[in-house]
C-alpha cells in the first residue's frame, strides 16, 4: 500500500503559517526584549566606565564596579515604578499622552537629581540604623549597603511586574534594616524610626485622599455644579491656580530645593504669598481669554485646568528627582566613601558627580523603558480621571506634604499620590452616583424589576473605584519593608560566604 504524495502547495502554506507564527512571537516579545536589552546595555556602560575610572584600586575596583551596576539597577527601578505616581493622573486625565508624560518626567527628574540632588547624603538611609550601637567593619559596611541596594531594587522590580506602585524610600529602608540586623543584630535598628514608617502606611494615603477629595468637592460646588459655570470659572479658577502656585512654591522650597537652598519659615511664607499674588494676576486675564467661545458645560470647563496640571506634575517630578535619587545613590556613595582607606562609618558622605549621573540617567531610562505600565495603572485603572480630578491629585501631593511636615507626621509621597487617586474616586461614588435616578420613586427600572433581587440591584450604587487595586496596593505597601529586609538579609549572608 502506497501513501499518497504530499501536496507541495499544502507544505508551502504550512511553512508560511509557521513563519507567520514565529514572527508574531518575536514581535510580541519585542516589547520585553528591547527594554531589557537596553537596560543591560546601560548597566554594562556604567560598569565599564566606573571600572576605567577606578582601575588603579587593584582588588577594590571590583567592589566599586559591582556597586555602580547595582546602583544603576536600583535607579532603573525607581524610574519604572515611582515616577508613575506623579505622571499617571495627567495621563489618566487625558491632558498628556504617555509619550509626553515620559519626556516631561525624564527631563524634570534628571534636572532635579543633577541640579538639586545635593552633594551630601546620609549613609544610614533615613536613620533606620545606628552604626554607633554596633561595630561594623569597612568590609561588612560595604556588604551591608550593597545588599540593601540590590534587595530594594529586586523588590521594586517585582512590584513593578505585579503593577503595584510602592515606596522606593521604604524599599531602601527595609534593605538597610535587613542587612543591618544580619550584620549586627536587632540592637542596630532605630525602632522609633521604624514605628514612624509603619504609621505612614496609614497616615499618607488617608491624608492624601482627604485633601484631594476636599479640593475636588470645592471645584464641584464652586464651578462644575453651578448654573453659570463660565462666570464661576472666571472667578474661581484663577484663585485655584494662585493656591497651586503658593503651595508648589512652599513645596519646592521644602522638598525640591531643600538640599541647595534652606530658607527660613518666614522666607517660605513670603515667597508663597508673592507666588499667590503673581499667579492670580497672570491667571485672571489668561482664563478670561481662554474661556471665550466655550460652552456652559462641565466638559468645556475641564480644559481650564490643563496647563496648571502640567506645571504641577513637572514640579513634582523635579522634586522627586532631587529627593529620591538618594535612594539609588546614597548606598553607592557610602560604598565609594570607604575607598579612601579610612576606617569606620561616616554619618554623611559626599556624592561624586558620576554617582549622581548614574542615578539621574538611570531614573530617566527606567521611566522611558518601563514606566508606561505603572503610569497606566495609576492614571487609568484605579478610577476614571479628568483634568480637574488629576489637578486635585497633584495639588494634594504638595499640600499634604506641607501639612504633614508642619505637624511632624511621617508621610510617603508615593502613598499620598495613590491615596489621592482613591480619594477622588470615592468622592465620585458618593457625590456623582450615576444610578441616583434609579432611586426616584416610580422609576421604570423599579417598576419593571422581576423580583426583589432585581429591585435591590436597581437601587445599588455603581462602584467607580476598583477595589481589587486598593487591596493589592495596600498589601504591597505593608510587605515592602519586611520583604526588602528579608531579601537584604539573605543577600548579605550570601556575600559573607563569598
Amino acid at each position: 500500500m502506497t501513501t499518497p504524495a504530499k501536496n507541495p502547495e499544502n507544505r508551502y502554506v504550512n511553512d508560511l503559517r509557521r513563519l507567520e507564527y514565529g514572527q508574531s512571537q518575536f514581535f510580541g516579545m519585542r516589547g520585553i526584549v528591547v527594554p531589557l536589552g537596553l537596560s543591560v546595555l546601560f548597566l554594562a556602560i556604567v560598569g565599564f566606565l566606573v571600572g576605567h575610572l577606578y582601575s588603579d584600586l587593584g582588588n577594590e575596583t571590583l567592589i566599586v564596579v559591582i556597586a555602580a551596576i547595582v546602583g544603576g539597577y536600583m535607579a532603573l527601578n525607581i524610574g519604572a515604578n515611582d515616577v508613575a505616581n506623579n505622571m499617571g493622573p495627567a495621563v489618566g486625565g487625558k491632558v498628556l499622552t504617555v509619550l509626553g508624560a515620559v519626556l516631561i518626567a525624564a527631563v524634570c527628574e534628571t534636572a532635579g537629581a543633577l541640579l538639586a540632588g545635593g552633594d551630601v547624603v546620609s549613609t544610614v538611609s533615613k536613620g533606620i540604623i545606628s552604626p554607633e550601637s554596633g561595630e561594623i567593619s569597612t568590609q561588612n559596611f560595604r556588604f551591608l549597603m550593597l545588599a540593601a541596594l540590590f534587595a530594594a531594587g529586586l523588590w521594586i522590580n517585582l512590584a513593578t511586574w505585579l503593577s503595584a506602585p510602592v515606596s522606593t524610600t521604604h524599599s531602601i529602608v527595609g534593605g538597610v534594616l535587613g542587612a543591618g540586623v544580619a550584620a549586627s543584630g536587632f540592637g542596630l535598628v532605630d525602632w522609633d524610626t521604624m514605628s514612624l514608617i509603619a504609621a505612614s502606611w496609614v497616615i499618607s494615603p488617608v491624608f492624601g485622599g482627604a485633601v484631594a477629595a476636599g479640593l475636588l468637592y470645592l471645584i464641584k460646588i464652586k464651578i462644575l455644579n453651578v448654573e453659570d459655570r463660565i462666570t464661576a470659572a472666571k472667578k474661581w479658577v484663577p484663585i485655584l491656580i494662585a493656591v497651586m502656585a503658593a503651595a508648589f512654591t512652599a513645596y519646592m522650597a521644602t522638598k525640591g530645593l531643600n538640599k541647595v537652598w534652606k530658607p527660613s519659615s518666614l522666607e517660605i511664607i513670603i515667597a508663597s504669598a508673592f507666588a499667590f499674588v503673581i499667579a492670580h494676576w497672570f491667571a485672571k486675564p489668561h482664563i478670561a481669554r481662554k474661556i471665550i467661545g466655550r460652552k456652559n458645560t462641565k466638559k468645556d470647563m475641564y480644559g481650564l485646568f490643563d496647563v496648571p496640571l502640567i506645571i504641577g506634575v513637572a514640579l513634582l517630578s523635579f522634586a522627586h528627582g532631587a529627593n529620591d535619587v538618594a535612594n539609588a545613590v546614597g548606598p553607592l556613595a557610602a560604598i565609594v566613601s570607604t575607598l579612601s582607606g579610612t576606617d569606620g562609618v561616616a554619618g554623611e558622605v559626599g556624592i561624586p558627580i558620576w554617582v549622581m549621573v548614574v542615578g539621574a540617567f538611570g531614573i530617566a531610562i527606567g521611566l522611558a523603558l518601563f514606566g508606561p505600565k505603572l503610569i497606566a495603572v495609576v492614571g487609568e485603572k484605579i478610577t476614571r480621571l479628568n483634568s480637574p480630578r488629576a489637578c486635585c491629585v497633584a495639588l494634594s501631593s504638595a499640600v499634604t506634604v506641607l501639612i504633614a511636615s508642619n505637624l511632624g507626621l511621617p508621610v510617603s509621597s508615593t502613598h499620598i499620590a495613590i491615596g489621592a487617586v482613591f480619594g477622588v474616586g470615592f468622592l465620585r461614588e458618593y457625590v456623582e452616583n450615576p444610578n441616583k435616578r434609579k432611586l426616584r420613586p416610580g422609576h421604570k427600572l423599579n417598576a419593571t424589576a422581576d423580583d426583589a433581587f432585581d429591585a435591590i440591584a436597581a437601587h445599588r450604587k455603581r462602584r467607580l473605584v476598583r477595589r481589587n487595586f486598593a487591596l493589592s496596593i495596600a498589601a504591597a505597601w505593608v510587605v515592602t519593608v519586611p520583604a526588602s529586609a528579608l531579601l537584604s538579609a539573605i543577600i548579605y549572608w550570601l556575600l559573607q560566604l563569598l
